[in-house]
């Protein structure tokens, strides 16, 4: 056996002849030193500074925004309480309806807006260029802003529907802040919330349009079902208020125009023994367009069917229930249905109803509880928006002769960010 003897005397030698060279030798800088702060701003331009260091919000195309990191607004937009601030004008509104005590199967579309904004963090200003369209609605003329909730009571139907119609109207009957035309009016997308939002928000447009409008409605079922199909022993008017039934009320209002309506995107089973639901689709004047319709038309016919029914300059509110997707893209929702499109074919679809007269829109029944661990269903209803609002901007621009050659001039100061922008 050997026994070492000075082991402590050569460790000892060895701390001292590294102590002599950190002596001796100049100390070298650190790539984890901290390096030298700047002075803190000050002076006339201080704020202006302190914008450009700190501020990724504003979407500037020197600062990539990250999905990650900020308050968890629509794409990144201003947040606005716009039903208590009248004076602060906007062209497009991000409104949340998060209602949903009018379904007939699974809750929890109340908390669909929330998981729809969450699923937009990757859109920003300065990542919101479509392609497709060839423009960044994030960056263009138009002020957009996310508008919040309407603060709907979970307890009362009847107030709710109330408490919806006021805010639609109030908020549709502003002046935009773009004013064009002889009687401009600001445009809204609803996330709700489960289908009965729409109902609210026809009768809103009814008054701020001044009559009936076409519903484009892309849904696994026909929501113009009656009342009476729901039939109890215990009936209440307040119970024919629901989310297969708004499009009923509506048609029978007056609302929605008869013979330039149509249905996509069904799949659903139908009440009873016989056609009795669809003789009274036909009443009301909605097109019926079946999934597996695609599977011979296509998209373009689809397409193409959808323009040829509603027409260019109708106007028209868009409805988009989000089980008109296969729940295997997209489970997160209140009433599954299988055999749907995919999330590509809805997204070919909707950019292809471009120069439709869209007046008002919706996506709604996205029901997180449902999703998967990765908010598929979410992040295509938040692809949605991007969609809607990218059409929306572009048929503006057309229309002000902004559109050139798939390229458009953008602000310098971004406007969909409540500051003061350019004229084009």
């Amino acid at each position: 056996m050997v026994v070492i003897h000075n082991e402590p005397r050569n460790c000892l030698g060895s701390c001292v002849f590294v102590l002599v060279l950190c002596l001796l030798l100049p100390c070298q800088g650190s790539f984890y030193d901290n390096p030298q702060q700047d002075p803190l701003p000050s002076g006339p331009n201080a704020d202006e500074e302190l914008r450009r260091k700190w501020d990724n919000e504003v979407g500037r195309f020197c600062c990539l925004v990250w999905g990650f990191s900020g308050i968890s607004t629509f794409a990144h937009l201003k947040h606005v309480k716009c039903l208590s601030h009248r004076e602060i004008p906007f062209d497009i509104g991000i409104i949340g309806a998060p209602f949903d005590t009018a379904v007939t199967y699974r809750p929890g579309a109340r908390f669909g807006p929330r998981s729809i904004r969450a699923a937009s963090a990757r859109q920003s200003a300065s990542m919101g260029f479509n392609h497709r369209h060839g423009l960044n609605p994030y960056t263009s003329p138009y002020t957009i802003l996310d508008c919040g909730d309407i603060p709907v009571t979970p307890f009362d139907n009847a107030l709710a529907l109330r408490q919806m119609s006021e805010a639609f109207l109030e908020l549709g009957s502003r002046t935009p802040a773009l004013a064009e035309g002889d009687d401009p009016k600001p445009k809204l997308l609803t996330l709700g919330g489960d289908h009965s939002v729409a109902l609210p928000a026809l009768r809103a447009l009814n008054k701020i349009v001044g009559g009936p409008v076409a519903v484009l409605h892309f849904d696994a079922h026909l929501d113009t079902w009656n009342p009476a199909r729901y039939g109890s022993a215990w009936e209440s008017p307040q119970s024919n208020f629901n989310h297969g039934s708004m499009f009923w009320i509506a048609s029978n209002e007056g609302l929605i125009l008869n013979g330039s309506s149509a249905h996509a995107g069904l799949r659903t089973r139908l009440t009873g023994d016989g056609w009795d639901d669809y003789v009274d689709d036909d009443r009301q004047g909605f097109l019926r367009i079946a999934s597996d319709d695609i599977d011979d038309l296509g998209t373009k016919g689809i397409i193409d069917a959808i323009v040829e029914r509603i027409g260019l300059e109708t106007p028209t509110y868009l409805s988009i229930d989000i089980d008109v997707i296969d729940p295997g893209l997209c489970p997160g929702t209140g009433t599954p249905e299988p055999g749907g499109w995919t999330s590509r074919e809805l997204i070919k679809i909707i950019r292809g109803l471009e120069s439709l007269n869209v007046v008002g829109a919706d996506i709604v029944e996205v029901a997180p509880a449902y999703d998967g661990t990765g908010e598929q269903t979410a992040l295509t209803a938040a692809q949605l928006g991007f969609e809607i609002l990218t059409s929306w901007v572009s048929r503006g621009l057309k229309q002000r002769d902004e559109y050139k050659e798939g390229k458009v001039e953008t602000s310098t100061k971004v406007g969909n960010k409540g500051s003061k922008r350019d004229e084009l």
